[in-house]
């Protein structure tokens, strides 16, 4: 009876709350582990309240295996994710130094970046996600110190915007980062966005327009929730105020 009772206010006390980490999204910790946990913490308390004290003790046993089962499978899941989009972010990297020629005027960093984005990606595989994620940083630190090649000096006509057709908003002007959770909020997919530019490739627009803001300028690939970001016009479109998530803007298409 003591035991039963010593682990029924284990687990009520506890309430199970490490499996409810905010990090993971609701799928995540909602899982089939999480699931059973909480069924045997029922038959627990009833089982206890029926006077069972020996059976209420083995489904509390039981309940607390499943709710340590089911903190592994959210860390696993966090640790992947974080795989997930340090690759990604090493993707971007390397695609914008092939876009300003990086395999030609810096060779040798470039052809780090490439071995190390193929180590993450093998490691990936092999399912050894620290090593994976350190792969992935050390693209973006061979690439660090890039610039693009600098543009003959020309003169650019830009044509006056043209004004909001009736009863469509103007393109927004700035946005509000929001937490990835919720938004997936990065450059490449806010660029990505009909009244940004429907075009994700377009992610520097935004990056070059904001550098200062950023907690490490060189870095692009690190935004944070909150950060309030100007949207430049692309091709002399129309710009103005702050996204709005209740209005209705027209494609930049």
């Amino acid at each position: 009876m003591k035991r039963g009772v010593l682990i029924l206010l284990i687990l009520f006390a506890c309430g199970l709350s490490t499996v409810f980490s905010q990090e993971a999204p609701a799928d995540v910790r909602n899982n089939r582990y999480y699931l059973e946990s909480v069924r045997l913490t029922k038959l627990a308390q009833e089982s206890y309240s029926y006077g069972d004290y020996d059976t209420s003790a083995n489904y509390a046993d039981e309940a607390l295996r499943y709710a340590q089962l089911s903190d592994e499978y959210v860390a696993l899941q966090l640790k992947i994710k974080e795989t997930d989009d340090a690759i990604a972010a090493a993707k971007i990297r390397i695609d914008w130094a092939v876009s300003v020629d990086a395999p030609r005027t810096y060779p040798e960093e470039y052809g780090k970046s490439e071995q190390a984005y193929n180590e993450a990606i093998s490691f990936r595989g092999e399912e050894s996600w620290d090593e994976a994620i350190a792969a992935a940083r050390r693209v973006i630190d061979f690439l660090a110190y890039i610039t693009g090649p600098i543009p003959a000096p020309a003169v650019v006509i830009v044509p006056a915007p043209d004004p909001a057709p009736p009863g469509k908003s103007v393109l927004p002007a700035r946005y509000t980062v929001r937490p990835w959770a919720s938004s997936k909020d990065c450059l490449w997919n806010i660029a990505g966005r009909s009244w940004a530019y429907g075009d994700p490739h377009k992610w520097r627009l935004i990056y070059n327009a904001n550098k200062a803001k950023f907690p490490t300028p060189d870095n692009p690939n690190i935004i944070e929730p909150g950060m309030v970001l100007d949207i430049p016009s692309a091709q002399g479109e129309s710009r103005e105020g702050l996204w709005d998530a209740d209005k209705t803007y027209e494609s930049i298409r």
